[in-house]
């Protein structure tokens, strides 16, 4: 093996598997002398690797644990099992709201081969971890998320909301939050302008645009503190939200000059409508905001089922609780 740079990653691997190689016999797996020998783990000192030398007839070398982590070389089977661990753990929720496990996913899974990514898959599919949360999370789409928070990457995907409508998402990420059995994906929404969470489970199609752009100041201590906002402060994650949308016939400017900054996360519509978004943890209190509505005004409220019955079931009590007055 004649190519130095081949040679040294030659001797790296072989020195990661015994704790000692005598040095004639390390010498001769690499085909050179042992004087080429040395000059060899001298290069591999200079890049931080502490080889350890003892002389003598029963003299060699032995890789030895450092003030720093180097660059690791791993062979297929220990990179298979290092990526299923970390794709377990972070399903899982180990550590809930740490990010080491996803920092060092998204590291190990950008230079996994394509034969051992389907590996890892197909193992991933069939571990089951004992808290696995209760939502599939497809590993792949995390692990992809968790690239791009660390890239500063703008991403497109598809989204389907709790009302079951899909729609196309422009959005700078920035960080990943697992909380209750639920992951989000914390990023700005490049279209909305404004600072969304995104069920991961929801999410298809993830697509990366090659664009890296500075990381945004989030509102916020930190994305966890964030997500806990955005979706109720109950401790333990027992706080319950339930959202909907009123789809009013009227423009952006209208509804923002009616409701000021009530309608900060109004959008645009289909067919000339905008999209008030509401929300409460319970019916009742989500409700609650119908009654600002102008009587003018043309709409209409999509949300989930017990929203709508509960809406319906208000509408009647009122109907029949409200007499014309007496002649």
């Amino acid at each position: 093996m004649s190519d130095p740079t081949a040679r040294a990653l030659r001797l790296l691997s072989l020195l990661q598997t015994h704790r000692f190689w005598a040095g004639p016999e390390l010498a001769g797996r690499l085909g050179v002398s042992e004087r080429t020998l040395r000059r060899d783990v001298d290069r591999l000192r200079e890049l931080g690797y502490r080889v350890g030398a003892s002389p003598g007839v029963a003299g060699g070398y032995q890789l030895e644990s450092g003030s720093t982590v180097p660059p690791l070389l791993l062979n297929d089977d220990e990179a298979v099992t290092i990526a299923v661990g970390l794709r377990t753990a972070a399903l899982s929720g180990v550590g809930d709201g740490d990010q080491t496990s996803l920092s060092a996913l998204a590291k190990i899974e950008q230079v996994l081969p394509r034969n051992l990514r389907r590996r890892v898959s197909a193992l991933q599919e069939h571990t089951v971890p004992a808290n696995r949360p209760g939502v599939p999370i497809d590993a792949d789409v995390l692990a992809q998320l968790a690239l791009a928070c660390r890239d500063h990457e703008r991403l497109r995907f598809r989204y389907t909301d709790r009302a079951g409508r899909e729609s196309g998402r422009h959005v700078e990420p920035h960080s990943l939050v697992p909380r209750g059995r639920n992951w989000y994906f914390v990023a700005w929404d490049v279209d909305r302008v404004d600072w969304r969470t995104f069920r991961i489970d929801r999410l298809s199609r993830v697509l990366a645009t090659g664009v890296r752009v500075p990381e945004r100041e989030l509102p916020a201590k930190d994305a966890a503190e964030f997500v806990q906002q955005a979706h109720g402060g109950g401790s333990g994650g027992n706080f319950r939200r339930l959202e909907a949308v009123v789809r009013m016939r009227a423009s952006l400017e209208e509804v923002r000059a009616h409701f000021g900054p009530w309608a900060s996360k109004a959008v645009e519509g289909p067919a000339g409508t905008v999209e008030w978004p509401i929300w409460g943890s319970t019916a009742q209190e989500l409700l609650a905001a119908l009654i600002w509505i102008p009587a003018e005004l043309e709409w209409e409220l999509v949300g989930p089922d017990e929203v709508l019955a509960a809406a319906r079931g208000f509408a009647d009590r009122v109907a029949s609780a409200v007499h014309a007055s007496d002649p």
